[in-house]
């Protein structure tokens, strides 16, 4: 691979898709190209699972892992849009969420290790260069998801969170000699943060 693959995860309220947009930002700003993606994708597993997840179509959980997997697959590999392409062309990647966030999430619900070999075939074809995490007090993310989303329907709780947390930072210690995962302290202002991500990914572009 040429280029470089960054994948941002977080519980939800981390603010990881803002921070990936500066981060994007600045990469251009030095001349780096870069490419911005998220999940599911725009594709026809994609537009499934968004229905999936917002309870337009109902389904077992257990449904849900192989879903994002097989979205995530096309995402890869996908011949004209497609990850590896992006990195095997020299560009940067960046992606807001990746399949650590299957790890945390779906396995709030299932077996955590069933879930990683759900994803394994993704973690195989293209592993991040590094994957940075966000770590923020679930109680702070409550607050944050509450301010932002005021007057629609709330599905996130605390204990969710917390228990995402958990499943995060199990995933990490699980695979931490297959993946390289930076944390990032999330407790600060956005500056603070967006000044944390540039120094940790800084160090992979030694052009710079």
């Amino acid at each position: 691979m040429n280029g470089h693959f960054f994948a941002l995860e977080g519980i939800d309220g981390s603010g990881k898709s803002t921070q990936l947009a500066l981060l994007a930002n600045r990469l251009k700003a030095v001349g780096l190209p870069c490419v911005t993606t998220c999940e599911p994708t725009g594709g026809p597993i994609g537009k499934l699972l968004r229905q999936v997840l917002t309870g337009q179509v109902k389904c077992d959980s257990r449904v849900v892992a192989p879903l994002f997997a097989a979205d995530r697959l096309d995402h890869l590999l996908n011949e004209e849009n497609g990850l590896c392409r992006a990195v095997e062309q020299g560009h940067t990647v960046l992606s807001d969420r990746y399949y650590f966030s299957s790890y945390a999430y779906q396995s709030v619900d299932l077996p955590l290790e069933w879930v990683i070999e759900a994803n394994r075939p993704c973690a195989e074809l293209l592993r991040p260069t590094a994957t940075l995490f966000i770590d923020v007090d679930p109680e702070l993310a409550l607050e944050r998801i509450v301010k932002n989303r005021e007057g629609t329907e709330l599905f996130e709780t605390k204990e969710r969170l917390v228990r995402t947390r958990e499943q995060y930072l199990k995933a990490f210690e699980l695979e931490q000699e297959r993946e390289k995962v930076i944390i990032i302290p999330g407790n600060r202002d956005m500056e603070a943060v967006t000044q944390a991500l540039w120094d940790s990914v800084i160090p992979f572009f030694p052009e710079l």
